[in-house]
């Protein structure tokens, strides 16, 4: 099946999803690892602007929850993240080969139900699955103490280029810590909680992260089954993938009800059809390239179409 074009409307909330080759848990948490993507993530929100509301990081996929300015904006953020991410987890892991399993998946996130309903899905992370008693617990990155406590999310950029340049020269000692540079990632309100205060916010995220516990006990109890636990979490080797991965299909949108699910479909059948009139005015070798595409769009073998 053919990725969806990358459709991001202005002011546009979207959850992020990135998973592993094969499902494999090549994310597994450890201290220096939960440290060196917090680093990546604030280092790239510092390059790039990013709006970041919350994530988690599993050990086979992550999450994420922003506001990016365009799909431009999105990409580079993404790309930096991603990439990093995938260096810094093979080295500690010694995995050699890709990764991610493909691009990213950014999913429009439509109304303010929706975007409740998504924080909630970030939230859970952990706890849903069986892996831990509690979503706090969770030993790999995450936003929870964040949300609720105002804990601050501090990590490490290591500069490899810069590492490995003065490893070329003869005679010089070199150590990983001459190159670190601390970073904190900065949670921005979600627009639907934006009129609370900070406070409000964090009761409102406590109250989600309790029913969200007492929801996960009431399913392993249901289930017969007892959290996986932190122990037996951090002792996985990173290189296995699950028996039964999940495969349910993403949603073209989350939208809380019918009529603003067809209203951005809308929306991007009018997107489709432009980049598609661009692409056969390229195909007829249009001279005016910047109104070829329609703008926040990525044209085939052009940079990005934002505005001058």
């Amino acid at each position: 099946m053919a990725r969806p074009l990358r459709f991001v409307p202005a002011d546009a909330l979207v959850e992020i999803t990135t998973r592993t080759i094969q499902g494999r848990l090549l994310l597994k948490p450890s201290p220096e690892l939960t440290e060196i993507i917090l680093g990546i993530i604030g280092k790239a929100q510092d390059l790039y602007e990013m709006s970041i509301h919350a994530f988690v990081v599993i050990s086979n996929h992550a999450h994420f929850l922003l506001s990016p300015s365009s799909a431009g904006q999105l990409a580079k953020f993404m790309q930096f993240v991603n990439a990093n991410v995938a260096k810094e987890a093979g080295r500690l892991h010694r995995w050699r080969d890709r990764l991610w399993s493909r691009r990213y998946r950014s999913i429009v996130v439509a109304d303010e139900k929706a975007a409740h309903a998504r924080l909630r899905y970030i939230l859970a992370h952990g706890a849903k699955e069986g892996l831990v008693g509690k979503s706090g617990e969770w030993p790999g990155p995450n936003c929870i103490a964040a949300l609720t406590t105002g804990e601050l999310l501090r990590g490490t950029w290591f500069d490899r280029s810069a590492e490995y340049i003065a490893r070329q020269r003869e005679g010089e000692s070199v150590l990983p810590s001459q190159f670190a540079t601390t970073f904190d990632v900065k949670l921005t309100p979600l627009p639907c909680l934006a009129h609370l205060t900070e406070d409000q916010r964090q009761a409102e995220c406590r109250r989600t992260v309790k029913e969200i516990q007492a929801a996960a006990e009431a399913e392993n109890k249901a289930k017969g089954r007892e959290p996986m636990g932190v122990t037996a979490i951090l002792a996985q080797d990173p290189h296995s993938r699950p028996a039964t991965p999940d495969r349910s299909p993403a949603p073209f949108v989350h939208a809380s009800d019918e009529k603003t699910e067809l209203e951005f479909r809308a929306q991007y059948r009018a997107f489709v059809d432009a980049f598609r009139a661009g692409a056969q005015r390229l195909r007829d070798r249009a001279r005016e390239l910047a109104e070829m595409f329609p703008l926040w769009a990525f044209p085939p073998a052009l940079p990005f179409n934002a505005p001058a």
